[in-house]
């Protein structure tokens, strides 16, 4: 199995998509970074935030993880806040951190969506996709989730599972 790590960027570390995620992790041990736990100020021009939480935490995922699971609820038909906040941070690593930038071709990457409709809008994974394509990251698999009075349904767990045996 691959070495990986979820990044939960939620705005509710308890909501729907952490249950998603803890069933994840159940099945593969990835250890889980909980965005909301982080301080990650927005990009910045100036990197005036540099000393945040964000060099650390990029450096230690490019070190240590072969593929990165990124798990968002979908708030307005995109990804959550949170996570567009570290997306855009990743700019961090094109100007000031290069060597980690570069760390990051090859990582894996697959996202996992949680929302109240069964399926996305169009054009929702594009930022990932870009970005994977970008970085020379190899952008690798989504499953999209929701909940059904608190758990998770047969065919999200099915969908899951597919997912989790592609890390494999």
């Amino acid at each position: 199995m691959k070495k990986g790590i979820i990044i939960l960027g939620s705005s509710n570390s308890n909501g729907d998509t952490r249950k998603i995620v803890s069933f994840i992790s159940e099945k593969i041990s990835y250890p889980v970074i909980d965005l909301k736990t982080k301080n990650i100020a927005e990009f910045d021009y100036e990197f005036k935030n540099k000393n945040d939480d964000f060099h650390p935490l990029i450096k230690e995922i490019v070190n240590t993880y072969e593929i990165i699971l990124f798990a968002t609820p979908v708030y307005w038909y995109s990804m959550s806040g949170t996570m567009k906040t570290f997306f855009d941070r990743i700019s961090d690593c094109l100007k000031i951190a290069k060597e980690t930038g570069r760390k990051l071709r090859g990582i894996e990457m697959a996202v996992i969506s949680c929302g109240s409709d069964k399926e996305l809008k169009n054009g929702f994974h594009m930022p990932f996709i870009e970005t994977a394509n970008y970085l020379g990251m190899n952008y690798t698999s989504d499953v999209h989730c929701w909940l059904e009075n608190g758990t998770i349904p047969m065919e999200v767990q099915k969908n899951l599972n597919t997912v989790i045996a592609s890390i494999h």
